[in-house]
């Protein structure tokens, strides 16, 4: 027994999220996952006083830091370094997650590809395929460099043992949840297993400066699959989203030590492999000849990247009996819903006894609230049969009581929209100077905007 007013140390510990207990739960208090509490040995002694010791290096001055070994180097695919913000920092870990046959494997393949041509060697070791089969990729993409290695390993010990062959400047691990450490116990994929294959290559990387790309795998409702602890070792999350009947892939990065976290980057995929988009936006918007009841565009702000969306809407007489149907893509399905009782109650819109359809083009996700006014415009204009002007823009966010609220990056917005060749955008008031070529009208509430317009 400890002595008298010192606390052993908790013996249980959450596998998901590390949450330490002294006894076990059936929950885990933090993460509020089931069974994730796991004994990690009996209490130990009680903590005695720590004595200093050497240090790694001695302490400087901020400003004498040297920055060198912490600058980006470009991987030379735009759209990729842009979301990390300038390129691969030598010896950070990257994790890379996305739902399978997204495009992860053929994206990470062209990074290691230019990489291998213009900053030394890379290794690429897949746990998943064989050689034979991501050779047959890199040969159809292009990808083919004699400084560019392959292995295909699933021990820890093997990949180590190339990282020390090869020497590479970045390695790519296709995926973490295949490799296991015969020094750890617990099940292959599991999170005990997972921790302790990141912890030992985040060591490796961080000091050899080697950079590490860890392709992780998810869950069915999108989050990254294993410890959440595994978000918090590495220096970069990045997602990789895309529906598989579209070409259309999007790079978000959700984690970013060594740039902003917001930014996003747009990728087609295609017979030659995961090609950049620099001018994303006729992506999001459909190209017709005339105006169709329904349809309003907006521009979203993903990080510093103003991009055209277009929202459409379907509003139709229910079939009668039951409540009438509410289906949403691509937009946020509660935002839609309170959206929609605005548009009925502040608009007097009926809806009440019609089924209400809204979706996004381009399968693009819209999120944000600047995109509330171009939602209640199509749904109005859904429900009179009554098509909007053509070159529309609205931005804005709608409030409970009706009223139409600025949001930010208003200029930005607006200036793209220019751009693009809209001539008249609908704003909250006080948005600001027009851009050139564009004419604004600004509107207090909901119901103004429907008077305008209708």
């Amino acid at each position: 027994m400890p002595p008298a007013g010192v606390k052993s140390r908790p013996a249980h510990r959450c596998t998901e999220c590390g949450y330490a207990s002294a006894k076990w739960v059936g929950r885990c208090p933090e993460c509020q996952a089931w069974g994730t509490i796991q004994e990690v040995g009996t209490p130990a002694s009680p903590l005695r006083a720590v004595a200093a010791g050497p240090v790694t290096a001695p302490a400087v001055p901020i400003a004498q830091v040297e920055l060198a070994a912490a600058r980006a180097v470009p991987t030379g695919i735009q759209e990729f370094d842009r979301v990390l913000g300038g390129g691969l920092v030598p010896g950070a870990v990257l994790l890379v997650a996305g739902e399978p046959g997204v495009g992860k494997s053929t994206l990470l393949l062209e990074v290691a590809h230019r990489v291998a041509a213009t900053n030394g060697p890379a290794l690429v070791v897949s746990g998943e395929e064989s050689a034979a089969q991501v050779r047959l990729r890199a040969e159809r993409i292009g990808a083919l460099h004699d400084q560019l290695y392959l292995a295909a390993e699933t021990e820890l010990s093997a990949v180590l043992a190339h990282v020390e062959d090869v020497a590479p400047s970045l390695l790519v691990l296709d995926s973490v949840q295949t490799v296991r450490s015969p020094a750890v116990e617990g099940t292959d994929g599991g999170s005990t297993q997972v921790r302790a294959v990141a912890s030992a290559l985040t060591a490796v990387a961080k000091s050899r400066g080697m950079t590490t790309i860890l392709v992780g795998h998810v869950t069915k409702d999108g989050a990254i699959a294993g410890p959440r602890t595994l978000e918090h070792l590495v220096d970069v999350v990045v997602s990789f989203d895309g529906e598989r009947h579209s070409t259309l892939r999007l790079i978000r990065a959700m984690k970013n030590r060594f740039g902003p976290a917001d930014e996003i980057g747009c990728f087609e995929i295609g017979d030659t492999g995961v090609v950049g988009v620099p001018d994303p936006s006729h992506l999001f918007v459909s190209r017709r000849t005339a105006p169709v009841a329904g349809s309003c565009v907006t521009v979203t702000l993903e990080g510093s990247r103003p991009l055209l969306a277009e929202v459409q809407a379907l509003v139709a007489a229910s079939g009668g009996g039951g409540s009438p149907r509410r289906a949403v893509s691509g937009l946020d399905s509660q935002r839609v819903a309170m959206v929609n009782a605005v548009v009925e109650r502040r608009g007097r819109v009926r809806l009440a006894d019609a089924d209400v359809f809204a979706a996004s083009v381009g399968g693009v996700r819209i999120a944000e609230p600047a995109a509330d006014l171009a939602l209640a415009l199509a749904i109005a204009s859904a429900a009179k049969d009554v098509p909007l002007p053509r070159g529309l823009v609205a931005v804005g966010e709608v409030g409970l009581s009706g009223e139409i609220r600025r949001v930010g990056g208003t200029g930005r917005r607006l200036a793209e929209a220019a751009r693009q060749g809209y001539k008249v955008a609908l704003v909250p008031e006080d948005a600001g100077s027009a851009p050139k070529g564009m004419r604004l009208v600004e509107v207090p509430d909901l119901g103004a905007a429907f008077a305008r317009l209708f």
